[in-house]
């Protein structure tokens, strides 16, 4: 069977078919869910179908993942390492056309799409330097003869559930390290990004192959909200990460919290400019914004491509409705595209910092911009809102700097200085605040969250003398 469209082509060089089951469960492509459609979002034609997870998959699947987590976590790290530096280069000789994929079903431009790619790459090549660093301590004794040491452990499987904002980046930044830790992972990708998830487990799969390891260590699904709550639910999964909405996120932090961890994208949403400048910055930001290249994310010189499904369209539409029936003003944009696709034009708001639209989050290219007067009535502002994802400063000032890092300054999990909101460098621990979670991943020490800390105390001497010099005579 052939693609509808011919552009569809190259899919079949990175594992796909115009139909496909969606779950890699016990080292098998199999599937017994509903059967859904993959649409690209640009002009809202199918491009493929794909079977989702059936519960009974999903058990099948995470039972063996789980027996798996026993023959993985017994590799050395720098064993695991090698097999992840592996999947980076098997992500490497296909980045091009795992990026067009991105872009096509996502909708995000082809340069994006790439670098998406790329980033799970470079979490591959981070991962594989750690597998070498997953160092414990020694710790003074304050007993004769004893010694304190501090190891670390896989905690066994991790989940990752993943938005269709980032398909393919979140889960590295999650998958490359819970594998070098010795954990197998239980992914389910987004279900409007079904593809993706199928053309990046393929690859990870024929990794696994090679290696003569079982296939269960990396395990996903392509499904619905009814796979997630499974995963949230499950006890095996002993650590969750999830990726979408605060709301969604905070029923998934609940469910997973009745068990014991997990809720986490950095888009600018509102824009506070000091008033000596206020009314030139703006006036030069909505000439930009009415230069922005709207069109297909392949589109070579397009900034803005469609949103990702009808339904975010909708809610683009219900945001300006509500921004309107407020007396708000809307200085550029407000308004859908007529066209097959998801289009809609980038938007910025006049409002106020005490609007309750400006603490909600709408998915949409909507900029809200405010005036204020001090340095600590714009952190104010900034620290108003139940998100607590990123923020960024731009100033000369050296004081304003470290106020904005200190205590009394931004509360979000990503500070910045002098550079946008979005696009965290691998290196750093990716997370938020307040409603956006407080857990951490990809780069600095957030590799101690995916493993097991023990306190191993060791007496190597005759005597059996207490902490804290207790003697009970």
């Amino acid at each position: 069977m052939e693609f509808a469209k011919q552009e569809y082509e190259f899919l079949s060089e990175i594992g796909l078919s115009p139909e496909t089951p969606g779950c890699f469960v016990n080292g098998k492509w199999k599937a017994h869910g509903p059967t859904v459609s993959s649409i690209n979002p640009a002009n809202n034609q199918k491009i493929a179908t794909v079977v989702e997870a059936s519960l009974e998959d999903y058990e099948e699947g995470t039972k063996a993942c789980s027996e798996a987590s026993k023959i993985w976590m017994e590799l050395p790290a720098p064993k695991r390492g090698e097999v992840v530096r592996q999947i980076g280069d098997a992500l490497r000789e296909k980045l091009h056309h795992l990026g067009r994929l991105l872009s096509i079903e996502m909708g995000k431009i082809l340069p994006e799409g790439i670098g998406e790619v790329q980033e799970v790459i470079d979490m591959c090549d981070f991962a594989v330097g750690l597998s070498r660093q997953l160092n414990g301590s020694v710790i003074p004794s304050e007993r004769p003869n004893h010694m304190m040491l501090e190891t670390w452990n896989p905690l066994g499987v991790v989940g990752v559930i993943t938005a269709f904002n980032f398909p393919c980046a979140v889960l590295g930044w999650n998958a490359c390290i819970a594998l070098v830790c010795g954990n197998c992972v239980v992914w389910k990708g987004a279900p409007t990004t079904p593809l993706i998830t199928i053309a990046i487990t393929k690859l990870v799969s024929e990794v696994f192959e090679r290696n003569k390891l079982p296939g269960a260590i990396f395990t996903s699904f392509c499904g619905g909200a009814e796979i997630g709550q499974a995963i949230a639910k499950d006890p095996r999964i002993s650590l969750v990460s999830f990726t979408g909405s605060t709301k969604v996120g905070l029923m998934v932090q609940q469910t997973v919290h009745q068990r014991f961890a997990g809720q986490r994208c950095t888009t600018c949403r509102r824009l506070l400019i000091h008033e000596s400048i206020y009314q030139t910055v703006l006036d030069q930001l909505v000439d930009v914004y009415k230069q922005v290249k709207i069109g297909g994310p392949l589109e070579k010189g397009t900034l803005l491509g469609p949103l990702h499904t009808p339904e975010s369209r909708k809610n683009f539409e219900k945001g300006i409705e509500n921004i309107k029936s407020q007396a708000w003003k809307i200085l550029t944009g407000g308004s859908v595209i007529e066209s097959e696709g998801n289009f809609v034009q980038p938007t910025i708001v006049e409002i106020s910092p005490t609007a309750d639209i400006v603490k909600e989050e709408l998915f949409a290219p909507v900029l809200y911009v405010m005036k204020f007067q001090t340095f600590e009535e714009a952190v104010k502002i900034n620290n108003s809102v139940p998100q607590g994802l990123s923020s960024s400063i731009f100033t000369r000032s050296p004081e304003n700097i470290f106020k904005w890092l200190g205590p009394h300054g931004s509360d979000t999990g990503i500070v910045n200085v002098n550079i946008p909101t979005n696009g965290a460098e691998i290196g750093g621990a990716f997370g938020g605040e307040k409603a956006t979670g407080g857990g951490r991943e990809a780069g600095s020490d957030s590799w101690k969250q995916y493993m097991r800390r023990s306190t191993c105390t060791i007496n190597y001497g005759n005597e059996l003398p207490l902490a804290q010099g207790i003697n009970f005579g």
